[in-house]
C-alpha cells in the first residue's frame, strides 16, 4: 500500500511554511499552513533536525522516530490534510521515551483545525 505521506520538496515550500503558523513544544516546532498546488488526498510534512543537534546517527534516530509517530498518528487521530507541514526537532528528543513524545506531538496535531 503506498503511503500517503509525501515530504516538501521545494525551497519555496518552506519559506512559505517558516511565515505561516507556529505551535511549539518541548521537542518539535511545528509549522503549518495552506499551501497553494497542493494535492488535498495526500499528507505534505518534512521534518528537520540541525547539525548542531550530533552527528548523522542522532539526527536520523529522530528523524525515524518522527515519521513511525506521524504514520501512527494519521491513522488514529484526524489531521486536516489541507495544511502543510514542517516539522523542526529540537535536542530534547534524543534523551526521553518515544512514548511521551508521541502523546505531546498528537496533542499538538490535534489542536491544529
Amino acid at each position: 500500500m503506498k503511503s500517503k505521506i509525501l515530504a516538501l520538496s521545494k525551497n519555496e515550500e518552506f519559506k512559505n511554511l517558516l511565515k505561516q503558523k507556529k505551535i511549539t513544544n518541548k521537542y518539535v516546532s511545528i509549522f503549518f499552513g495552506k499551501l497553494l498546488n497542493k494535492d488535498k488526498k495526500r499528507f505534505n510534512i518534512s521534518f528537520v533536525t540541525k547539525k548542531k543537534i550530533g552527528n548523522a546517527v542522532k539526527r536520523n534516530k529522530i528523524k525515524r522516530r518522527l515519521r513511525n509517530i506521524m504514520n501512527e498518528a494519521v491513522k488514529k487521530i484526524e489531521i486536516n490534510f489541507d495544511y502543510s507541514f514542517l516539522v523542526i526537532a529540537k535536542s530534547s528528543m534524543l534523551n526521553n521515551e518515544y512514548k511521551i513524545i508521541k502523546e505531546t506531538l498528537f496533542q499538538d496535531f490535534a489542536k491544529i483545525k
